[in-house]
């Protein structure tokens, strides 16, 4: 199996490119679990998948600029939008596939850290709707 190091990740929200703001991108997909155990188990718990639901966790370094991070963002708010992302900027194919969905941006803090912190964004959002692995 091959070993990977990220370095040039790729981050789209609302169709805006943000691989450059972003230092840390985490897609977590579950789905929930439901216990349908019976006498009939024999005493062992049988469980089936349930709904699936997702979480797109980010951290960006913040840039108030005119028509950048913050801008992009601010608007958003409240809003469900797509994303995309991939471990690589190259080209998507079978070992770069890109994660496709949509996100609820349920908050923004434009400000956030200590004095002599650099200005930096922690966000998570819930996707809504299907998640897809796209390889073409």
């Amino acid at each position: 199996m091959a070993k990977m190091v990220l370095l040039a990740a790729h981050l789209t929200v609302a169709g805006q490119d943000l691989s450059a703001s972003a230092n840390k991108i985490e897609l977590k997909v579950e789905v929930d679990e439901k216990d349908v155990t019976t006498y009939g188990s024999l005493g062992w718990k049988e469980l089936l998948g349930g709904l699936k639901g997702g979480e797109l966790s980010l951290e960006f370094k913040q840039d108030v600029a005119t028509g950048q991070l913050d801008s992009i963002m601010w608007p958003l708010l409240g809003t469900v939008v797509p994303f995309a992302a991939r471990l690589d900027q190259a080209a998507v194919g079978p070992s770069n596939p890109s994660y496709n969905g949509s996100v609820l941006i349920k908050a923004w803090s434009p400000m956030e850290g200590s004095v002599g912190d650099e200005a930096s964004v922690k966000v998570s959002y819930p996707t809504s709707g299907q998640v897809l692995r796209a390889v073409a």
